[in-house]
């Protein structure tokens, strides 16, 4: 069994994996990123980079690069309430360098960042490999044992970070104690074909028991298609041809494209979960994104929530990377700086998909625009609070690194 060393092994090559990667080695620490798909490729991936993440990117003197990839830029998020359009958020009016969502697939984003990471030889992305196991000595992590195609090795490290999302294998070995916060929702997830004339500033659709969001890729649309928990099964049961109903019904634009989902083998089943890992570290070992708290799909938040844990665990990591170990006192910090606003976030979603989404989805009949939605949206001022917490988070980071 070979062994590899180096200073940090982060598990998991989704955002906040990449970013910290990226930050760490340009910071001169050698680290290895551990990816257990041979790509990006993963279709049920967040696709927006909010205001907030394009102004680390500016910070980070590449948000210029960026900008050049293909995207969609949405500067308005309207929801429709029985077939009534309201402007949920408009992010025209922050005062950041890019006032809008910019749409693109992930797996665009992470070849970007990860391009961008491997121009320091201090960066190591090992796909097709996964961290399996945790290595542990005199109660403190040191290292992971990995998998790829040739085979099992180890990896030692002063650090590990477990990075590998809502079904982290790190967070289950680390036994660290998680906190359930609940969902009532589950999503279905498809793509239909995108007509030119498609509106493109519109997301959320909500009628007769049903609600549907659509990110625009382009040629078409990635549609998530909200259910209650545990209710695909009766709506397989129901046919295709009633599920292409429900969703003309209150979609109508999409009446002739959902006939494209001909198979329920192109309808993939996402079971929301939300939760919260009350202690995001022990000694040697630290979590971020996903695996330190799994964010609900409500506003689209999750991969900037993870994106902005990643650069506090930098701007914390770095120093003390260049003083030595990472104590357990300093992973401790990272948690301290992230846990409230991770849980404002949190406490949000779970109002809005409790409160909101669960009995919307048990109202079979038309609805109307809920009465604190037009209060809310009825001045501009008041429509500034919904574009600052999705477009920018609570307590979003900036990089502090001196690179």
């Amino acid at each position: 069994m070979n062994t590899i060393q180096t200073r940090c092994c982060i598990a998991g090559g989704g955002p906040a994996g990449i970013m910290l990667g990226y930050l760490l080695a340009r910071s001169g620490i050698d680290v290895f990123v551990l990816e257990k798909w041979p790509d990006f490729f993963r279709d049920f991936r967040g696709d927006t980079i909010h205001p907030s993440t394009m102004e680390i990117l500016a910070e980070l003197g590449i948000l210029d690069d960026f900008l050049k990839l293909p995207h969609n830029k949405t500067r308005q998020m309207v929801g429709h309430f029985g077939g009534a359009p309201v402007v949920l958020a408009d992010f025209s009016r922050l005062k950041v360098r890019c006032p809008y969502i910019a749409f693109i697939p992930q797996w665009d984003f992470l070849n970007f960042l990860s391009g961008k990471a491997k121009a320091f030889p201090q960066f190591h992305l090992m796909m097709s490999t996964e961290a399996t196991d945790l290595i542990g000595e005199g109660g403190r992590v040191i290292g992971v044992r990995a998998k790829n195609t040739e085979g099992e090795f180890d990896i030692r490290a002063e650090l590990v970070v477990g990075a590998d999302g809502r079904h982290s294998t790190i967070r289950e070995k680390s036994q660290l104690r998680v906190e359930d916060l609940g969902a009532p929702i589950d999503v279905l997830w498809f793509r239909v074909p995108r007509a030119r004339s498609d509106d493109d500033q519109s997301l959320a659709y909500l009628d007769y028991g049903h609600a549907l969001v659509t990110l625009d890729r382009g040629d078409y649309w990635q549609c998530a298609y909200l259910i209650e928990k545990g209710g695909f099964d009766a709506i397989k049961a129901a046919g295709l041809d009633t599920f292409h109903d429900s969703v003309a019904q209150f979609v109508p634009f999409l009446k002739d494209a959902v006939k494209e989902v001909d198979s329920w083998d192109k309808v993939k089943l996402l079971s929301v979960a939300v939760d919260h890992v009350l202690d995001w570290s022990k000694d040697g070992l630290l979590l971020v994104g996903d695996a330190a708290h799994a964010m609900s799909p409500m506003g689209g938040v999750g991969i900037n929530v993870a994106l902005h844990d990643a650069v506090a665990a930098g701007n914390i990591l770095v120093p003390a990377f260049r003083q030595g170990t990472p104590q357990l006192s300093t992973l401790k910090a990272v948690q301290r700086r992230r846990e409230k606003p991770v849980r404002q976030m949190q406490r949000l979603q779970v109002f809005l998909q409790d409160r909101i989404f669960k009995p919307l989805l048990r109202r079979q009949e038309h609805i109307r625009t809920p009465w604190f939605i037009t209060f809310l949206t009825s001045m501009p001022i008041l429509r500034n609070i919904p574009a600052r917490i999705i477009g920018m988070g609570f307590q979003p980071e900036h990089v502090k690194i001196n690179f």
